[in-house]
């Protein structure tokens, strides 16, 4: 590219306007006879001094900042995966755990505390996927027979009441920040969506958390029964059932004070001895599908991280715990 002759001038007479990477050149006071194009300069520092060689033009090169992935860490020029074990989660909350110290049916510092851990774990890019329970307000197992209430008539009772966990904890998340979806296993339109399986999978890939709320929409199924449901249809990878106990006991810790904590189960120990972890027809479904599940306590703060990342945390069924100098060594 050369230069018109109207347009000699010493580079010396120019102001240069640059940037480490780009210099643009502009004129002095003194003004041109002829009008010109803008002239880019590729420099390598923000100063033009006077040159006797011709001056040699071209396109300025750009350079582009490398990216990481959401959650992972720069290591010289090499990127290492994020530090979690889980990217989608489906987490079990029972109504007797939002019920918090039982003076009311829902303690707003439980669901509190509930949405600030699930803020933690979606900002690390984890899709969450959320199954309510409704024995804090109606259990519908235990009022069968009352009065004449027939079991399918008191299971959708419960169905209710877990819409209203669920409306109460969408709110809370909201408060906070967290785009929340409630969908329903039998149509509420005015109040939530109703499941629709690829609306779901399509809400947790924008990022958003669903709750799931009614159950499995039948009798006689139990919101255990749901979540292990609704884990092997959205493909969730593990099954986090928030209680408010640290896990699963060897014999009843209320009971028996010298109570030992298990750490691993599998599927057949859950069933064979009959431990009252999840119903019977939980535990299979997650079973057949190779969904692990985690009991752990919700209670204690920052337990659904540790869930996530597969650190030693309540009990794991149906898969390895990961142990902490493994845990180290990923993040």
């Amino acid at each position: 590219m050369a230069l018109s002759t109207s347009f000699s001038r010493h580079i010396s007479s120019f102001n240069s306007v640059g940037s480490p990477s780009l210099c643009f050149l502009k004129p002095n006071s003194v003004g041109f006879q002829s009008s010109y194009q803008p002239v880019i300069v590729s420099c390598c520092s923000d100063e033009v001094g006077p040159f006797s060689d011709p001056i040699s033009l071209r396109q300025p090169q750009l350079s582009s900042m490398p990216t990481t992935p959401l959650g992972a860490t720069m290591n010289g020029s090499s990127t290492h995966e994020p530090s979690y074990k889980w990217r989608r989660v489906l987490l079990k909350v029972s109504g007797e755990a939002l019920a918090g110290d039982q003076a009311q049916n829902i303690d707003p510092k439980v669901t509190m505390a509930i949405a600030r851990e699930v803020a933690t774990v979606t900002r690390l890019g984890i899709e969450v996927a959320i199954v309510v329970g409704g024995g804090n307000i109606f259990r519908g197992a235990s009022w069968a027979g009352s009065s004449g209430l027939e079991r399918s008539s008191a299971d959708y009772i419960g169905m209710l009441a877990t819409v209203m966990n669920a409306i109460f904890l969408q709110a809370t998340m909201e408060s906070i920040g967290i785009p929340t979806r409630v969908q329903t296993a039998f149509r509420m339109s005015e109040v939530a969506e109703p499941y629709i399986r690829r609306r779901a999978i399509r809400h947790l890939e924008k990022g958003r958390v669903v709750i799931f709320a009614a159950g499995t929409g039948n009798p006689f199924f139990t919101t255990d029964t749901a979540a292990a449901l609704r884990s092997a249809e959205i493909n969730a990878e593990v099954v986090l059932k928030a209680t408010n106990v640290d896990g699963v006991y060897d014999n009843d810790p209320r009971q028996n004070p010298n109570a030992r904590l298990l750490d691993t189960l599998t599927y057949q120990d859950v069933i064979s001895k009959e431990l009252s972890v999840m119903d019977l027809t939980a535990i299979t479904l997650c079973q057949e599908n190779n969904i692990p599940v985690v009991v752990f306590n919700l209670n204690k703060t920052g337990n659904i991280a540790k869930a996530i990342r597969g650190e030693r945390v309540g009990t794991l069924i149906g898969g390895r715990m990961q142990r902490p100098a493994e845990a180290a060594a990923m993040s």
